[in-house]
């Protein structure tokens, strides 16, 4: 910080009293005026903005809710036309902000005058800032990022957020012109509409006084195109759409704006098309008409491991200028709605109800950000055999193998199965993904006993070896038997999981679904095998590897017998078999 700035500033903090904030906004103001020293003007503004707030409500520690409360006092003052002090100085202070690349005092400010009702921003700011997505934007604007990804449910707000975005860096930067590239043209007609509306709708909106000393210049609604400030080669804010002729019509040396380049599911789900996306959408049509410094934004559905968020990441795995910000419905950790609004909020209710009536592997790209390649997967519904009751009769035996967890967000997978002949009915299991050795232990030693397990073989890797003796201890400890053994696994593990997948799904019969639900134990189970793809990187494989492990372990109970196999002789006449 410049030391002239440094030492008013000091004096500032050191009183914190409302003259010495009014101080502190003369300076703030002071140093916005000259571009080397605006980033020490929104220090000392985002300081002078805090302190008023305090004063405020000085009895609400969390910011959120601090700020919160400060709008409805703000909004009660507003009804009744009257003002304080400091609620003048805060939206003086919240305005210098605004017009001065702070987003979030920008978004304040911006629907500062509406209903509190119909603001879209202040009732989702919780959840918006929570998850990263305004100090994304935040950093786009200050040019720390290159590339920011973003991906959530339908119906969140992501695309009234661009909107919002795109409507300030056309006022703060008036001599950029930036671009919003969709799959169709009635996306970007909508687009074009919503940011131009922000910009002149002075009943709603306070763009207008925010860029005080800034009109829009020239609007063509054919093209999606209007202007701000001075004449440029091309306007502010450009709108087209996939299959448009953009040569020579479209450029951008501010923010490329990218919205869902994938228009249906069966475009999501055909790799020639994704293939064509990348390759002629994306790295031809829209990278061309960037120019150098121009910042991508990208908002999409992720249907695919090839869709061009998925293979950005693959592209920049670890680059600092690149963020990839994907929330879920539903906060695994929690169990919370991520997106329980004050106003017009989703609840964990609705996302069931959703997901209910949904396909699982749609749900999973539209609401949970996981692309699934379904032409990839294992293992389908109409692969599996499934039962409602187990046969009448005693088992030939009760066998189960364990997958312990290792670090991270593997799970522990323990099936229990039982055994009528050349058939393996899969009766109960564990599956969870919980880090506490108490509850694996126990969990553990309950299902084994409960069930009657006979034999079990634990995976000795990850310290398998270790579970195993606390296992067998705390079985004879309840007056149990279950020969438990362990065994390293060293073969290729994707290979394994493929080559055993035909037997798990000839042999081994899983519960109806009407038997369990889906967040217990076996739905969970379910849920990862059903979702195991042999294309991209699969976030769980606990499940079809225990699978196939447990294939391998009973074929090592077997005796090696001689067998007498046919083979086709392709030497004798047709369809002849030799043996």
């Amino acid at each position: 910080m410049l030391q002239e700035i440094q030492e008013i500033f000091d004096i500032v903090k050191q009183n914190n009293s409302l003259d010495a904030l009014e101080v502190g906004y003369d300076l703030a103001a002071s140093a916005f005026g000259k571009e080397e020293t605006h980033d020490d003007g929104i220090v000392v503004a985002k300081y002078v903005r805090d302190k008023i707030e305090r004063i405020i409500v000085p009895d609400i520690e969390d910011e959120v809710a601090r700020v919160r409360e400060v709008w409805g006092i703000m909004d009660t003052l507003r009804d009744n036309v009257q003002v304080t002090k400091e609620t003048d100085l805060y939206l003086r202070i919240l305005l210098l902000l605004a017009q001065n690349r702070d987003f979030d005092s920008y978004l304040l400010y911006l629907e500062k005058n509406r209903l509190h009702r119909d603001r879209f921003y202040l009732p989702k700011r919780k959840q918006f800032i929570k998850h990263g997505l305004i100090q994304g934007y935040q950093d786009a604007i200050d040019k720390k990022l290159k590339i920011l990804c973003i991906s959530m449910p339908p119906g969140t707000g992501k695309t009234t957020c661009e909107k919002f975005f795109n409507s300030a860096v056309i006022g703060w930067n008036t001599r950029e012109f930036n671009l919003f590239f969709s799959h169709s043209s009635d996306i970007t007609r909508m687009y074009y509409d919503g940011v131009l509306d922000i910009c002149t709708n002075d009943q709603e909106y306070t763009w207008q006084e925010i860029f005080a000393g800034e009109s829009i210049t020239n609007t063509n609604a054919k093209m999606g195109q209007f202007n701000v400030g001075k004449y440029k080669p091309f306007p502010s804010l450009q709108t087209t759409s996939k299959g448009a002729e953009n040569a020579g019509k479209v450029r951008c040396n501010g923010y490329m704006l990218i919205d869902d380049l994938i228009g249906t599911q069966e475009e999501a789900l055909n790799i020639k098309i994704l293939d064509k996306i990348w390759a002629n959408t994306y790295s031809v049509d829209i990278l061309q008409r960037m120019l150098e410094g121009c910042i991508q934004i990208i908002q999409m559905t992720r249907w695919s491991v090839h869709d061009v968020i998925g293979r950005l990441q693959r592209l920049h795995s670890g680059n600092p200028l690149m963020r990839f910000i994907a929330i879920p419905d539903i906060d695994p950790d929690t169990g919370e709605s991520n997106f329980d609004y004050e106003i017009g909020g989703f609840s964990v209710e609705f996302f069931k109800s959703i997901a209910m009536a949904m396909d699982d592997i749609s749900y999973r790209a539209l609401y949970k950000n996981q692309p699934i390649e379904r032409e990839g997967l294992l293992y389908h519904e109409e692969d599996l055999r499934r039962y409602l009751s187990l046969p009448e009769k005693q088992p030939d035996a009760i066998l189960s193998i364990c997958d312990v967890k290792g670090k991270g967000t593997d799970f522990m997978f323990l099936p229990v199965m039982y055994q009528y002949g050349e058939d393996y009915y899969l009766a109960d299991c564990v599956c969870d993904d919980n880090s506490d050795y108490e509850l694996q232990y126990a969990k553990l030693t309950d299902v084994l006993v409960r069930n009657g397990v006979q034999a079990c073989e634990f995976e000795s890797n990850a310290g398998g070896d270790r579970v195993a003796v606390e296992i067998e201890k705390r079985i004879r400890e309840q007056g149990g038997s279950c020969t438990i053994t362990t065994k390293p696994t060293e073969t290729n593990k994707e290979t394994r999981i493929i080559v055993n997948s035909e037997w798990v799904k000839r042999r081994v019969l899983f519960r109806d679904k009407s038997l369990y639900s889906p967040k217990d134990d076996y739905g969970i189970m379910m849920n990862w095998l059903l979702c195991y793809s042999t294309v991209g990187k699969n976030n769980h494989d606990d499940v079809p590897d225990g699978l196939a492990n447990f294939r391998l372990y009973v074929d090592g109970m077997r005796p090696k017998l001689a067998t007498i196999e046919a083979v086709f002789n392709p030497f004798r006449s047709r369809g002849v078999y030799a043996v």
